[in-house]
């Protein structure tokens, strides 16, 4: 029986999920909500998720919510640390641009970066003589490739990666891997079909 994965292909927590299923070869199938107003449906909140949110994973009659979770220390880092100042770099010059018809605030941004730099500063460290954070690949390691993916790639701040050849080296590798690569793909397919509805 085919997994069952519904979301959206470019949220964070499901393309996670696409990347370890891919990484597994594992087939699956994606069932995209009708819509965000969906999930909160009487019958989404009470046959897939609890909380009206996803991802959700059916393999037969068995149900998961949810993201892999905190595996490690790296998945607490990322979510602690690395993930915040991302997100306030994609709400502003993503977000907030596009769906509210604000204007980015600089001051946001350059605090952003500040909190990102000492954050990649750390992670240059840890990841000196190792391929990959845990040193082999790892959920730690999938775990922030969905928010540094958007930041990284459509929005202009790749020096703060480039700028530290750890680092660098660990994201063109996992950029590299060909279960990341093909999940960012149709991530970024969907985003460009997306935006010119």
């Amino acid at each position: 029986m085919t997994i069952r994965l519904v979301g959206y292909s470019f949220s964070g927590p499901v393309l996670r999920v696409i990347i370890c299923l891919k990484e597994l070869g594992l087939p699956y199938e994606l069932e995209p909500p009708a819509s965000y107003q969906s999930l909160k449906d009487e019958d989404y909140i009470a046959n897939k998720h609890p909380f009206g949110k996803m991802p959700v994973l059916f393999d037969g009659d068995f149900r998961i919510t949810e993201s892999p979770g905190l595996v490690d220390q790296f998945i607490s880092y990322e979510l602690s640390y690395y993930d915040p100042p991302l997100s306030k770099l994609l709400y502003q010059e993503k977000i907030a641009k596009r769906f509210l018809n604000k204007d980015p605030d600089p001051e946001v941004i350059k605090q952003a970066r500040e909190e990102l730099a000492k954050v990649l500063d750390v992670y240059e460290k840890l990841l000196e003589g190792k391929e990959y954070l845990n040193g082999e690949y790892s959920l730690a390691d999938i775990a922030p490739c969905p928010s540094t993916y958007y930041v990284y790639g459509t929005v202009t701040h790749s020096d703060l990666w480039d700028n530290r050849p750890n680092v660098k080296n660990w994201w063109n590798r996992l950029c590299n891997r060909d279960a990341i690569k093909k999940s960012l793909e149709e991530a970024r397919s969907f985003l460009e079909n997306y935006e010119n509805v």
